[in-house]
């Protein structure tokens, strides 16, 4: 077809309709490429390593939405055995069906979910105790921690059920305090094992408050509570590979256990769109009929997973140092001085260990008076339930003699009457 169109085009020339429009076919077809090379560009770079991941165990957390979940299918498909960690028990008809969607996909059948509040210091702990509370060690080759909050903005400053400021308790000290418990079961792996921890991170660290400076009430909006997360996580990450190298296996082998940093870039998740229509209806509805502008310059969760499952998979991880950033399936370097920094690192690792420190005091003592009253409430009923049933008893016999006495009585009239 097409040389029959060039052999007609050579013999009768260019039809008059091309020769009349032709500057608005070319602009056209200009802009129709450069459309396609922008949204080639805006969706990234694909994985360009493979890796099979059979019998290696991961543990995720926010791994049932958005690039979370995208990461999932990915680790799964090359045969990952995962450990989704949720705010929801395994029992939620959502999480059942999200599994079992996700092993059928894969086939592969060993996707599980573990019930941990990242809200609640004692949830993690519980948790994270469990797991580590086992001999010989558990197995463990990745962590992920993708879980994250966003508050849009505008939006009001709220507080977990221990008085942390949402954002900061889960974006960093769920993390902080879930590898600091897990960190015994990470040194513990053997030597031939290529173990990760993957912390997905986000260009807003680069504009964040300096560490250095706390944030009140007063200054706190949703932007900067979230950058401010960020940028902790960062500091604390290599922080912890530090702690990690810093100690000597019994084997005397060098530690292989690396922190990997990751900036999948903006997605088309919920919590992005949450951001953009600022948590409203107006905002989701010009969301909507706008939605060819997000399409173009935004990611696919699919597409921004991909600087991820390249952390996971490519060998070139397995050696060297840890606390690397990865970015388009690139190493590119941190932005911020203040990332690499061991003063402000100590300082966030102490503050926020004397944090949890003084709140889990705080809740064990709340949890232990619970207990006692409701120990109490449950031996006062109990002693009124006695007490009920002395009474009704008691009323039964009353009753008993009654009608005994009732019936001799009646039986006596009966005989005198005979006589």
């Amino acid at each position: 077809m097409p040389l029959v169109l060039f052999l007609g085009v050579l013999e009768n020339g260019i039809p008059d309709p091309v020769r009349q429009y032709g500057r608005t076919i070319i602009y056209t077809i200009l802009v129709l490429i450069f459309l396609t090379l922008l949204k080639i560009w805006t969706s990234g770079r694909n994985n360009p390593t493979q890796r099979l991941l059979h019998g290696k165990v991961v543990m995720m957390t926010g791994g049932t939405s958005g690039i979370g979940a995208a990461t999932a299918l990915g680790l799964a498909s090359q045969g990952a055995q995962l450990v989704l960690l949720t705010q929801s028990p395994p029992n939620d008809p959502f999480l059942v069906e999200y599994i079992q969607d996700l092993r059928e996909k894969t086939n592969n059948h060993l996707i599980y979910a573990e019930q941990v509040n990242l809200s609640s210091f004692y949830s993690i702990r519980t948790f994270a105790t469990k797991w580590i509370d086992n001999a010989p060690p558990r197995r463990l080759d990745m962590i992920y921690l993708g879980a994250a909050v966003l508050t849009p903005p505008g939006g009001k400053r709220k507080e977990s059920e221990e008085g942390i400021e949402e954002t900061w308790m889960v974006n960093f000290l769920a993390n902080f305090h879930l590898l600091g418990i897990l960190s015994p079961a990470l040194r513990a792996q053997p030597i031939d094992r290529d173990v990760r921890v993957i912390i997905p991170t986000c260009s807003s660290y680069i504009g964040s408050p300096s560490l250095k400076v706390p944030v009140s009430r007063e200054t706190w909006t949703p932007g900067k509570a979230y950058a401010r997360s960020k940028l902790a996580l960062n500091v604390f990450g290599h922080a912890f590979q530090k702690h990690l190298d810093s100690y000597e296996r019994p084997d005397k082998a060098p530690m292989n256990t690396r922190v990997i940093f990751v900036d999948p870039g903006l997605a088309r998740t919920p919590s992005t769109r949450r951001w953009f229509t600022r948590g409203s209806l107006w905002g989701l509805a010009i969301y909507t009929v706008g939605y060819i502008f997000p399409w173009f310059l935004l990611k696919s969760p699919h597409m921004a997973a991909q600087s991820i499952l390249y952390a996971a998979m490519d060998p070139q991880f397995a050696r060297g140092n840890g606390g690397k950033l990865i970015k388009e399936c690139l190493e590119v370097d941190f932005a911020r001085k203040e990332v690499k920094d061991d003063e402000v690192a100590k300082k966030l690792w102490e503050e926020s260990d004397n944090l949890i420190e003084k709140v889990e005091k705080i809740q064990a003592k709340k949890r232990a008076a619970k207990k006692a009253a409701d120990e109490k409430g449950a031996k006062e009923k109990t002693e009124k339930e006695k007490e009920a049933e002395i009474e009704e008893l008691v009323e039964a016999i009353k009753k008993g003699k009654a009608k005994a006495a009732a019936k001799e009585k009646t039986s006596g009239k009966k005989k005198k009457g005979k006589n």
